[in-house]
């Protein structure tokens, strides 16, 4: 504000008057700047001449042109007089928070308005040099002052002399109301304080410059500290060596060390063990071992009276094999179990919707549970468990029974539970295996061996007999001159009566190839030994399968939910599959429900005889949920819905007895072995995606 004194100083006359610029007004000199703290200005005379009122400069600003260096604010008492030492309320409301010389107090704007009292009667006071108060930029020290009260004006900064020169005296407009710069004395930009006394002074020291005000010393102490760049520093280094090390760790956990392991540089054994290995005991349960599961092909938990069954001829057969599902927790994945595998895929030839896992296959209270969920896995929003004897555990002719709890109700169709054999040549549920060989059950060499029976009206889609009795000699095939395959035979598969009575049924069948005309066999020896109960089945086949079925209706205290103590069933097939003698029969519980005798199967139109089958069967047990098998009634299914196996047992003649997959005259193990590709890959679904191809027959002369 220096800069601006010379604009505001004017004239003295003899007595020591100050006077304005042209004389026509007399403003009185304090007479003691010891005692005076304050005095008026009149802002109602208006200098004729110039029509600016120019306010005298006070004498003692002469005295200092210097910066007033202003005590510690926060020493400052605003009702304490500086020179008394004594409460000077006055003092307070004069100075309006804002430390001064011993001169009038006149705010300038740099700009060339001035701040100044508006009103006529009021006075703008301030305190002289030795009783300035100190600044204080809080609102409540000028609450209560008279002069926070009144109304500022500020003027024009645009008002020139004559339209050319800038004014910077100090102009001053009693008519407030036709001032557009008059404002409010509480109106401020700065954050809520009076805009009077905010401090405009840059030298003004406050006390938290130190955090945004640079500092030139403690700043280049601080840039000693950084390092130029393009360089490195030590802490620099430190980060690249510790990234480098990091690098190098994972490439050597994550890389070198799964490589060696693979390749059998490294292992287990190699490793020197300088402590010996403790084992936390978890349980007690004593888990089965392969090696030390059974030494006997017959559980010993099979009752004494259940190691006999007699025969439909009322022979004595003898118990072969038995599991009866009593050790509790035992698990069926691949190598777990010497008679039983849970396979781990999707079973794509029936179209199901449930995965086959062998986490939904175990032993509980005593039974083989098999347990079908509503649980989303491999893009299925299903999950069931299977068994299967496949190349563990097979039997050529005999009687099988298994005992079981359905699962579901019988009134609710949907669930696919099914007890069933498969001849050991087709591995359930891996296609490439089963093509060319399922269900075909013939020992012949005419059409029947050839792709679809050579029958053009779609009776059959089946490529033909590949394992059949005249392939050439020399080529693949498991025994030369037999006609091989794998036919099926089910205890059951369960489904739902479609009429009004809505009840549980079983379906019992032969399923075989190739086919009579119209699927139709010779019904004449075909015997329902129970026909209230028992009917033939009017589904007899497809383009696939002929099928040699009845159904027999169930009692609901069979199933898991028609009853709240529900009992297992037993459910049997027994045959013996000599041409002239043999027959199958099939039970539910110990009354039989039909039987089918060889003539059934005889020749018809182009084809030859069909077989009981005389290949080694291996026994499947599984739950399954498809859209092809029946209506799924779906609001009506309850999850989950577990299938029960309380035991499984297979009786033979006494003379008579094979339990193994290979047996003399129908062997397979050579022949899966040389086509292991077919048999374990269930994606596989055809001979020729296996890699294989069908041996050439003496019937199309095709023969090298």
């Amino acid at each position: 504000m220096r800069f601006l004194t010379g604009l505001l100083k004017g004239d003295k006359n003899s007595a020591g008057e100050a006077t304005t610029g042209s004389g026509n007004e007399k403003i009185p000199e304090s007479q003691d700047n010891s005692s005076s703290s304050s005095y008026s200005v009149h802002s109602e005379k208006y200098m004729a001449g110039s029509g600016h009122q120019q306010l005298q400069h006070h004498p003692h600003d002469d005295i200092n042109d210097q910066f007033y260096e202003y005590p510690d604010p926060r020493a400052y008492n605003p009702f304490k007089d500086s020179s008394s030492s004594t409460s000077n309320p006055s003092v307070q409301s004069s100075t309006r928070g804002y430390p001064h010389n011993d001169r009038t107090t006149v705010t300038t704007n740099y700009f060339g308005s001035i701040a100044a009292d508006n009103h006529p009667s009021s006075t703008m006071t301030t305190p002289m040099l030795g009783t300035a108060s100190e600044f204080d930029r809080y609102p409540h020290a000028i609450s209560t002052t008279a002069a926070s009260d009144k109304r500022s004006s500020v003027a024009n900064s645009a008002s020139f002399a004559n339209g050319s020169q800038r004014s910077g005296s100090l102009v001053l407009d009693s008519d407030s109301e036709k001032n557009p710069f008059v404002v409010d004395s509480d109106f401020s930009p700065f954050g809520g304080y009076p805009a009077s006394s905010f401090p405009l002074h840059m030298e003004e020291k406050e006390a938290d410059d130190y955090i945004h005000n640079p500092d030139p010393i403690l700043d280049a102490k601080y840039d000693r500290r950084c390092v130029p760049p393009g360089q490195l520093g030590r802490r620099g280094v430190g980060a690249v060596g510790a990234l480098g090390c990091l690098i190098v760790g994972a490439v050597l956990i994550f890389i070198v060390l799964p490589v060696l392991t693979y390749s059998g540089v490294t292992s287990q054994d190699s490793i020197h063990k300088t402590t010996p290995d403790k084992v936390e005991v978890l349980t007690n349960y004593a888990y089965g071992k392969m090696a030390g599961i059974r030494t006997d092909l017959v559980d010993p938990d099979t009752p004494e009276d259940a190691k006999v069954h007699k025969s439909k001829n009322g022979d004595q057969w003898t118990l072969v094999f038995s599991d009866e599902f009593n050790k509790e927790g035992r698990t069926f994945y691949e190598g777990d179990d010497q008679f039983w595998t849970g396979p781990d895929f999707y079973y794509a030839a029936t179209e199901d919707l449930e995965w086959y896992s062998p986490d939904a296959a175990t032993t509980k209270n005593g039974a083989l549970e098999l347990r079908l969920d509503a649980f989303k896995n491999h893009n299925l929003f299903y999950r069931s468990g299977m068994l299967q004897s496949w190349n563990k555990l097979c039997f050529t002719q005999g009687y099988i029974e298994v005992s079981a709890l359905l699962p579901g109700s019988g009134k609710v169709p949907g669930l696919w539970p099914g007890l069933w054999t498969l001849g050991n040549l087709a591995r359930p549920g891996y296609g490439a295996s089963s093509f060319g060989v399922w269900p075909y059950t013939y020992d012949s060499c005419d059409a029947g061996i050839t792709p679809n029976q050579s029958s053009p009206d779609g009776l059959s889609f089946l490529p033909g007999q590949k394992l059949n009795k005249c392939t050439c000699k020399g080529h693949d095939h498991p025994n030369e001159g037999v006609g091989r395959g794998a036919p099926e035979m089910d205890l059951l598969e369960g489904t739902v009566a479609g009429d009004a009575k809505k009840n549980g049924v079983a379906s019992q069948s032969i399923q075989l190839a190739p086919f009579d005309i119209w699927y139709y066999p010779n019904y004449d020896f075909v015997e329902i030994h129970n026909k209230s109960v028992t009917a033939t089945n009017t589904w007899t086949g497809g383009p696939v399968q002929q099928a040699v079925s009845i159904a027999t209706q169930l009692n609901p205290d069979w199933y898991e939910f028609d009853t709240d103590t529900p009992s297992y069933q037993s459910f049997g097939l027994e045959y013996l599959n000599d041409q002239e003698t043999g027959y199958a029969r099939w039970f539910v519980g110990d009354d039989p429900t039909f039987t089918l005798y060889p003539q059934a199967l005889g020749a018809n139109g182009n084809v030859g005889p069909r077989l009981i089958s005389r290949e080694p069967m291996s026994i499947v047990l599984n739950l399954g949920i498809s859209n092809s098998w029946t209506y799924i009634d779906w609001p009506s299914l309850r999850w989950p819905s577990t299938m029960r196996i309380d035991y499984v047992r297979v009786y033979q003649p006494e003379n008579n007895q094979s339990v193994t997959c290979d047996p003399e005259g129908y062997p397979t193990y050579d022949y899966i072995q040389d086509h292991l590709n077919a048999y374990s890959n269930p994606n596989l679904t055809t001979w020729e995606e296996a890699g294989y191809a069908f041996p050439p027959t003496q019937l199309l002369n095709n023969c090298d």
